[in-house]
Order: C-alpha cells, then sequence, then structure tokens
C-alpha cells in the first residue's frame, strides 16, 4: 500500500487544499492529512476545529472516501508521521512560483532527515492556485463572499467566528 503524509496548518482548509488532496489520491493509495499546532503561528481556528472543518469538508460537504483519508494533528517532525503511518512521501502543494523556495529548502532537510521519504510538489488546478486561507479569512472577516474558495461546512464555521 503506497501512503503520503500531506502536513499543513489547513486553517482553514480550501479547496486549493482539497485539490491537492484529490490529486493525491489518484497517486496513493492512502493519505494521511496532519494538521499542526505549531507555535510559530497564530491560528484563526483551534487544532480541534480545524480538524473538525477538515472532516466535514471532506466526508460530509464532497463525500470522500474515509477509507482513503485519515485526519490527524501532529506536533512532531513530518518525517517522524512518515515512519509512524509507513508512509513513503510527503506531499506539498504548491500555488505560485514564491512557494518554490521555501518548499525546496523544506524537502531537502526533510531528505537530509530521512532519504527513504520522497517530497512530491503538486499544484491545484489554476482556477484554485490563487486561494490561500489567509486571503479566505480576510473576505469573510469583510462580509465578501467566500463559497467558490471553501466548502459549505468551512463557510458556516468563519461566519460563526465573526
Amino acid at each position: 500500500m503506497k501512503i503520503a503524509v500531506y502536513p499543513g496548518t489547513f486553517d482553514p482548509i480550501t479547496y486549493g487544499h482539497i485539490d491537492v488532496i484529490k490529486k493525491s489520491l489518484k497517486i496513493f493509495d492512502k493519505l494521511i492529512v496532519a494538521t499542526t499546532d505549531n507555535s510559530d503561528k497564530d491560528y484563526y481556528f483551534s487544532l480541534d476545529e480545524r480538524i473538525d472543518i477538515i472532516n466535514n469538508s471532506l466526508f460530509k460537504d464532497l463525500n470522500l472516501d474515509k477509507k482513503k483519508i485519515k485526519i490527524i494533528s501532529f506536533n512532531n517532525l513530518t518525517i517522524e508521521l512518515c515512519r509512524k503511518y509507513n508512509a513513503s512521501a510527503i506531499i506539498r502543494g504548491l500555488r505560485a512560483v514564491s512557494d518554490f523556495e521555501y518548499e525546496f529548502q523544506l524537502a531537502g532537510m526533510n531528505k537530509k532527515l530521512n532519504s527513504k521519504i520522497e517530497t512530491m510538489f503538486l499544484m491545484s488546478d489554476v482556477e484554485n492556485q490563487i486561494i490561500s486561507s489567509k486571503f479566505v479569512k480576510e473576505i469573510a472577516n469583510l462580509g465578501g463572499n467566500i463559497d467558490r474558495f471553501v466548502t459549505k461546512y468551512t463557510v458556516k464555521m468563519l461566519k460563526d467566528k465573526f
């Protein structure tokens, strides 16, 4: 069984993230979607809220296969997650060229930590490449329509926050 880990903050999960998840499922038998509570960042949603949003977005709003996706939280190295779940790859989403430098360095460090784990860069479809969680939160905060960027459950959660 080919397993991959897709780590991220998903604060909140967007159609860009979901695009990467769907593409990953075409390549891997199982995908571990892992969200973290990295202390370097300020989160809009708590870790439990993000897990709830991911679950509802993927399994209720989009009806994706629960047998192929596991949603977890983590607070250790992604490489350690790969070892724990016997994953052979880390999935990273790219939106723009500006993402690549950081992602390239991160992939290099992960390769140094465990040379058996590959990092795969996947791009969302063109219509989703501009979507970022940061912009979605800003648009929602200012009363804009975010229906094209996130699932119904995420819209509801953002509206509840404001």
